[in-house]
């Protein structure tokens, strides 16, 4: 039987949209997602005007790593925190070390911590007249993840964000935290969007034939 006009065309577009959405298919488990930060506690006493103490100097805070990926664990390198008296980071308040940890997929962690600020001068000043304050929190820490059974390369994390104090030493924390910040342009959209084009090229190419 004569082979039929295009059959030979036909069959090399069908193998390349089949290795196209293989490839989208492979890129869509093989896809990472950082874990989201954010501060859920954050006090200092020597702003609580209620409590009129001038010596204790100590910043409380809870940190809160959520991992979204669905099938993919998180090792952590150790996760450095750093407190800046004002967000243009004029002067270091003081840093914490939360220790390496390994955190499975779709869990969250929260980790506690307190340090002494030990110049209480930069809190003092960083206060308006109101007793309000602004200050700054960086993370940074680099991230491995757990595909199956192997380990990627280390990828860095680092973001931040500005936290506003009240009168009570509190601070202003919403009821999903203070989500910490990279200021680095996410360029994810552009891949997606990239998928979508070539899986619609291959389509047009196998109705053309």
């Amino acid at each position: 039987m004569p082979e039929q006009p295009g059959g030979c065309c036909r069959c090399c577009c069908s193998f390349i949209f089949t290795l196209g959405l293989t490839a989208l298919f492979m890129w869509l488990s093989l896809r990472t997602d950082n874990p989201t930060c954010s501060i859920q506690y954050f006090y200092l006493p020597i702003l609580n005007k209620t409590l009129n103490t001038t010596t204790n100097t100590t910043l409380f805070f809870q940190l809160k790593l959520d991992n979204g990926n669905k099938d993919k664990g998180i090792y952590y390198d150790p996760v450095n925190l750093t407190f800046y008296d004002n967000p243009n980071r004029s002067h270091v308040m003081g840093n914490y070390t939360i220790p390496g940890f390994y955190q499975g997929h779709k869990k969250k962690a929260k980790k506690g911590g307190a340090l002494e600020v030990m110049n209480k001068t930069l809190v003092t000043e960083a206060a308006y007249s109101n007793g309000t304050a602004h200050f700054r929190v960086d993370l940074a820490t680099a991230v491995r993840f757990k595909i199956m059974a192997w380990k990627t390369k280390r990828h860095k994390l680092m973001v931040g964000a500005d936290v506003e104090v009240t009168d009570q030493g509190n601070g202003k924390v919403y009821k999903k935290g203070i989500k910490l910040k990279s200021g680095a342009p996410q360029n994810k959209p552009y891949c997606v969007l990239l998928g979508a084009l070539v899986s619609f090229l291959v389509l047009v190419l196998l109705d053309f034939w």
